[in-house]
């Protein structure tokens, strides 16, 4: 109850935030996101701060204020409660701290006090918590949020605002809280700024029934707990859903996490899951750029390889200004099954996914795991995507396909399937088409299919027991599915079922008489059907 209590205020305050915004004219603004995000981000760095320094010094809290007990400190005493703070924890002085800024707020150019303070704590934890591009530079912690108000006059005001309503609220109470609290509250706050905006890499929110299903097929109960030292990745890792939902099964401490994506709005809202989910040790890892053209993470000249991989591509997109560089000599191993030619027409419709899911395949480690969101189309497809099947099967690495149903994504109406790839199993490929399951329900303007829990639980367990369901799932081997043209469609495996009954002679006949008198029936009626007919056609005649 007290959990419920505190998420409904956390979302008091994003919606307060938002609120803020709005009325500085930054409503649905391109910036607004930047602002809602950094703001939280501020206030949740500065409470955990508090939170691990009571419980190394029990005694800040005996003052008026535990903000005024450290500022008291002297300089040795304070690096040395920083030092005994985990790497997770961002390291602030006292002027850093929500309250100073509240004491302050009516002091002259308060709007770049308020910038300032958040700039030093992002130059002060570069190291820490900046972001990578794929040429090198880092994108820091926080911006200077004020300066996304045209309005000069107005900053100061619009500061004030923000930092009295972060005064009112604390996190401490809830940073032992497990994975899946900080899950809503991260869905919660990104839900207006994650959407399919059309465009260049368009960015799809992974739903969280796709995200479970992969995490618990890539990691089964019964090795959780078991699993560690393990490296993560996504190569289009959007805001880190299915990262999160990964190392949730893995278990944070147990795994690493290594991400590209080449939106910055994607990765900074990545760092922020990274944060929430006390994985800040991964941040360093998280890359934005194109993975396609300069793929970042390597060992040496070699592309790093990874024991867990997961996506969710974009599909089609037009990568034309960069496809010629993808044919070199240099990716051709990568790219093993080909690049997409440049279409005369739909040049937006060039299947960027096959370039993905083969940069994918080459980057998994032996005996490594991967789960991939693909359109259901690739299962069956020729040309590129045939390829791509004939080298998992050919080289058995594949663990199955689950086909989702229709509109699991409410934001693009592209059936979807999740294809498994399993170095290790090298025998029983479990196809499974759950597409019949589902309720479908509005989502503003789309329509949207939920899985119940149960149904998520359904096809989980059927595909980690590798059961045969009838008209769900099959378990076939690899040189059944090259006979069948390498196709990955769970209902061309399904059996076509005859049905047969032991009669004694008796039933036999009577059956027989019954079919017998039946065509009797049938004859008689079509005679006298064509006696009508001719007799309404005799008299459309005489007429």
């Amino acid at each position: 109850m007290v959990t419920q209590d505190f998420e409904k205020r956390t979302r008091q305050l994003i919606d307060s935030l938002k609120g803020i915004c709005a009325s500085y004219g930054l409503g649905n603004d391109g910036n607004e996101f930047k602002i809602i995000t950094q703001v939280f981000l501020y206030k949740f760095l500065n409470d955990k701060f508090a939170f691990e320094a009571k419980k190394i010094r029990p005694d800040l809290v005996q003052g008026e204020s535990w903000e005024q007990a450290i500022a008291n400190l002297g300089a040795d005493d304070l690096e040395m409660l920083q030092l005994q703070m985990g790497p997770d924890t961002a390291r602030l002085k006292p002027e850093h701290f929500i309250a100073h800024l509240f004491s302050r707020q009516n002091a002259p150019d308060f709007a770049k006090l308020f910038d300032d303070t958040l700039r030093d704590i992002a130059i002060t934890n570069n190291d820490i918590f900046a972001v990578k591009t794929d040429g090198g530079a880092k994108v820091t912690l926080f911006d200077r949020v004020s300066e996304y108000i045209t309005d000069t006059a107005k900053r100061d005001a619009f500061c004030r605002a923000v930092i009295n309503k972060l005064v009112e609220f604390s996190f401490e109470r809830i940073f032992t809280q497990k994975y899946d609290f900080y899950a809503a509250l991260f869905e919660y706050l990104i839900k207006d700024y994650n959407k399919d905006s059309g465009g260049k890499y368009a960015e799809y929110y992974t739903p969280h029934a796709v995200a479970k299903i992969m995490a618990a097929i890539l990691v089964p109960e019964e090795v959780r707990g078991k699993v560690s030292n393990v490296s993560c990745y996504d190569p289009s890792a959007g805001s880190g859903t299915l990262l999160m939902n990964l190392a949730h099964a893995i278990g944070e401490q147990r795994c690493a996490i290594y991400s590209q994506d080449i939106s910055q709005k994607s990765s900074s809202l990545l760092r922020l899951n990274l944060i929430l989910n006390n994985l800040v040790h991964s941040i360093p890892n998280v890359i934005q750029g194109n993975t396609m053209l300069h793929p970042y993470h390597r060992d040496g000249k070699a592309l790093k390889k990874f024991d867990y991989i997961v996506s969710n591509p974009p599909f089609k997109m037009d990568f034309s200004d960069f496809r010629n560089e993808l044919d070199a000599k240099e990716h051709q191993e990568r790219f093993f099954a080909g690049v997409p030619n440049i279409p005369k027409q739909a040049v937006d419709k060039m299947a960027i996914y096959q370039l993905f899911l083969q940069h994918i395949i080459h980057s998994l480690k032996p005996g490594g795991k991967a789960a991939v969101v693909v359109p259901t189309g690739f299962i069956t497809a020729s040309g590129i995507d045939r390829k791509i099947r004939e080298h998992l099967v050919d080289n058995k690495m594949l663990a199955g396909v689950v086909s989702m149903p229709s509109n699991i994504f409410a934001t693009t109406g592209t059936n979807v399937s999740i294809l498994f790839i399993d170095d290790a199993n090298k025998q029983g490929v479990v196809l499974l088409d759950a597409s019949n399951l589902g309720t479908k329900v509005k989502d503003g303007k789309n329509q949207k299919t939920l899985l119940s829990e149960e149904e998520e639980g359904r096809i989980i367990a059927t595909f980690n027991g590798k059961e045969a369901v009838e008209d769900f799932s099959v378990v076939v081997n690899y040189d059944e599915i090259a006979a069948k043209n390498y196709s990955l469609s769970a209902g061309q495996y399904f059996d076509v079922k005859i049905e047969y009954v032991d009669l004694t002679p008796e039933q036999f006949a009577a059956k027989m008489q019954g079919f017998g008198d039946n065509l009797d029936k049938l004859f008689k009626e079509s005679v006298e059907l064509e006696q009508e007919i001719r007799k309404q056609l005799a008299r459309f005649r005489y007429e």
